[in-house]
């Protein structure tokens, strides 16, 4: 959970790939966010349960366009910045200091995010391990890029009517048209709230793995794809042993993991937290040969963005995020 630096000679090899890279996505010409960044989706009805094994899936192939490393970890820093606010709010009613938020890009600011007032003692021990973990990432990369970092985007994790994820959870249909979804009110709505980002932080930091060209580099994303996967794990087990006593939590588990699946492509590959067998869990979602499947950078922003266009702004991050990889795909 300590910040490692990075080797002086591996930024500057970066910053001369920065030089010669091209842009990563062309912006979709006169494409527009959906208001409210909803198109979550009706596709909740896609045909997955859940339930079944699927095929084997490899990892997404590097993109044709020419990127440099610290373009994917600056991709990479947008999502932790998320991650490490929405942790933060929950465990200790603040978020990020100032000093962390600056960079290349417009600095946005957060909306919505307060204490969780927890109930279970471990759940509480889960979030506070899990808020340090996720702000020793931002540190760590903000570290590993330098002069090259992003400021943190404009951050919306509000849970009223008009924010975040409320937009996410009535699209999934976990609560009325009209209806909101507050996941600081209970343990059991921050472990959903939880649920919705930790497993794509995984398949995020998996398919980036092949855009990375520096070694260091790699193993220092292959820590945090660690770390990001012990966090999943976690939360999936949380949600699925409450689940024993209230099914309910394991149905809204498998909603959002279809509803994350409408907006990712045509592929069938997320998993909710049970399996066809009442009696078995699936804490680790896998293809047929127990690997995790991947995600491109396109179809990452297509779940934070809410949105299943290539659009630039919506859903978590209302103005996009910073940085050259900021569209997400057309699905």
């Amino acid at each position: 959970m300590h910040t490692i630096p990075i080797l002086t000679e591996v930024l500057e090899r970066s910053a001369e790939r920065r030089d010669a890279r091209r842009g990563f996505l062309r912006m979709a010409g006169g494409a527009v966010a959906a208001a409210g960044g909803l198109t979550l989706l009706s596709a909740c009805g896609n045909g997955n349960n859940n339930d079944s094994p699927i095929a084997a899936t490899p990892t997404p192939p590097p993109t044709t366009a020419t990127i440099g490393d610290g373009d994917v970890l600056n991709f990479a820093l947008n999502l932790e910045y998320l991650e490490a606010q929405f942790y933060s709010y929950a465990v200790f009613g603040t978020g990020l200091p100032a000093n962390m938020l600056d960079g290349i890009g417009t600095q946005g600011s957060v909306t919505g995010g307060k204490k969780v007032v927890f109930q279970d003692p471990l759940v509480a021990a889960y979030a506070r391990e899990i808020a340090a973990d996720e702000i020793s990432h931002v540190a760590f990369l903000r570290s590993a890029l330098g002069n090259a970092k992003v400021a943190m985007p404009s951050i919306n994790i509000d849970g009223s009517a008009t924010g975040a994820f409320t937009a996410a959870a009535r699209a999934a249909k976990v609560v009325p048209a009209t209806g909101t979804f507050d996941p600081y009110a209970s343990d059991e709505n921050f472990l959903l709230g939880a649920f919705i980002f930790e497993d794509v932080g995984v398949t995020a930091y998996k398919g980036a793995a092949p855009l990375l060209a520096n070694k260091t580099y790699l193993e220092a994303a292959a820590g945090i794809l660690a770390a990001e996967a012990y966090h999943a794990g976690l939360v999936r087990t949380a949600l699925y042993v409450k689940g024993m006593a209230t099914p309910s939590l394991r149905t809204i588990a498998g909603q959002i993991s279809d509803a994350r699946d409408s907006l990712d492509g045509p592929s069938d590959d997320d998993q909710g937290i049970t399996s066809s067998d009442p009696t078995q869990s699936n804490i680790v979602p896998t293809d047929n040969n127990g690997i995790v499947y991947s995600r491109t950078t396109g179809a990452v922003l297509n779940i934070v963005y809410l949105n299943n266009a290539a659009v630039s702004t919506g859903g978590f991050f209302p103005a996009g995020v910073n940085g050259t990889i900021r569209t997400s795909a057309a699905n």
